[in-house]
């Protein structure tokens, strides 16, 4: 059962039924996000979660089959509110130049994974023993989203040209021609080059953001946020002058 299980198709009333079988689920998935925030992931159990309800766990099992059913849920709902931070952040500074939208949306990223640590260690902890996102499913839409709204406000500005061109340091010629794949039938995609920089400049950002939410910068205290706002100016600056200008000069064209 996946995420997209549990909604209905766009546009269909919803039956009696539907609707109760919806609450009952919301019901569920919010109970195993306190177990989550209380307990921490390895003990989450289907159980643990019918036994918060006040419910056995054969009638569990007539919304989730499985723990992988549920964990997929969760998932996708983490990083859906994760990529809806990104954006309301972005959203809120619709009005400011890119560079302060982008340290605006890395802002929104460290600030959800700081604020729901465990449902943020359940995306990028320790992977679950035996559990596997189903390929293409709703984990791997809703990562997207993130991915998309950094790209949109990293490269904001800068021409399909300008990207291509793009010093991305020395890519082998596998690593190239497997970003090209990637990209041919994607005519939204990122030339290979600024591909590779933007996952240069996500595994920096995040993985500041892993070190503080799981509690390796304790000891910088109330300076962690200061430090990481530092960081990403730095990271900005380098990523643009790594794109070449445009003849003329400016970046602000379409």
């Amino acid at each position: 059962m996946s995420a997209d299980a549990c909604a209905p198709a766009p546009g269909s009333p919803l039956s009696l039924r539907e609707r109760r079988r919806a609450v009952a689920v919301r019901e569920i998935v919010d109970a195993a996000e306190r177990h989550l925030a209380g307990h921490g992931l390895h003990a989450l159990s289907l159980r643990a979660v019918a036994r918060d309800l006040g419910m056995t766990v054969q009638a569990l099992y007539h919304y989730f089959p499985n723990r992988d059913a549920l964990i997929t849920v969760l998932v996708a709902k983490a990083y859906d509110d994760l990529a809806d931070a990104v954006t309301a952040a972005t959203d809120a500074a619709a009005h400011e130049p890119a560079e302060a939208r982008f340290l605006t949306a890395t802002a929104g990223y460290r600030r959800w994974a700081v604020t729901h640590r465990e449902r943020f260690q359940l995306l990028y902890g320790a992977p679950l023993r035996h559990y596997a996102a189903p390929p293409e499913g709703p984990t791997t839409r809703a990562m997207r989203r993130i991915s998309d709204a950094f790209a949109r406000e990293m490269f904001d500005g800068f021409t399909t040209a300008q990207l291509t061109a793009t010093d991305a340091g020395l890519l082998s010629p596998g690593l190239s021609a497997h970003l090209e794949l990637l990209s041919a039938h994607d005519p939204q995609a990122l030339p290979p080059p600024a591909t590779a920089l933007l996952l240069g400049a996500w595994g920096h950002m995040h993985g500041m953001v892993v070190l503080e939410t799981f509690g390796h910068t304790a000891f910088l205290g109330e300076h962690q946020a200061e430090l990481f706002d530092s960081a990403m100016r730095r990271l900005l600056e380098d990523v643009h002058r790594r794109i070449p200008a445009r003849p003329g000069g400016g970046t602000d064209e379409p």
